[in-house]
């Protein structure tokens, strides 16, 4: 995993599978759970990093 510095602002899922280090189907439950916010734009799923972050972090 890299430092989440160097991810863009926005992230997609695959950012999220490799920052958590968990699987494609996990990461698509995990978002639709709705724990944090995140935007359908046509078929792609993104999330502010900032957000992400928060949540990871509990904040």
């Amino acid at each position: 995993m890299k430092d989440l510095e160097a991810y863009p602002d926005v992230l997609n899922v695959e950012d999220i599978q490799v920052i958590l280090g968990i699987g494609r189907r996990q990461a698509y439950e995990l978002i639709s759970s709705q724990q944090f916010h995140s935007v359908r734009v046509g078929k792609r799923i993104k999330i502010l990093k900032r957000v992400f972050v928060n949540w990871l972090y509990g904040l």
